[in-house]
């Protein structure tokens, strides 16, 4: 991947990154829903993977961008560039209103904590979009180590 401007992304780091994260979703363990989904995100030290993880106590699983998030996290990554979202068994979109590859609303809380000035792409849009697109009035505190 190139070093990309926060504020944009070529066609070729969206190719790569989607390319990414549907390796990741195959790596996911979906029993239930039977929707695997594969997150990579792109960062100054590179791309980091994650797939969803069910549990049968259902609000116990994990979504594919939150573990790649953490993936990242995990490696002292603290600026994202950039997030890409498969959804392998996704049907075929043709109403992309439909929202069935989209972020779930607890992973766009975490773009606003972890990946701020990210740019989001899915393999169900051509659109390009931003944390603040996705969940323009989120939830925010104030961190004792933000200043005034």
């Amino acid at each position: 991947m190139s070093d990309s401007d926060i504020q944009t992304v070529s066609t070729e780091d969206a190719a790569q990154l989607l390319a990414a994260a549907e390796s990741a979703a195959n790596q996911a363990y979906a029993p239930y829903s039977k929707f695997r989904v594969g997150a990579a995100v792109l960062t100054e030290k590179g791309v980091f993977t994650g797939a969803n993880i069910e549990n049968a106590s259902s609000n116990l699983g994990i979504c594919a961008e939150r573990v790649a998030l953490s993936h990242a996290r995990m490696h002292q990554v603290t600026k994202i560039i950039g997030i890409a979202v498969n959804c392998i068994d996704a049907p075929e979109v043709t109403d992309l209103q439909s929202g069935i590859t989209m972020p779930c609303g607890g992973c766009r809380q975490w773009f606003v904590e972890l990946a701020p000035e990210a740019w989001i792409i899915t393999n169900g849009s051509q659109e390009v979009f931003r944390t603040q697109d996705l969940l323009p009035k989120p939830f925010v505190l104030k961190n004792s180590n933000d200043t005034p």
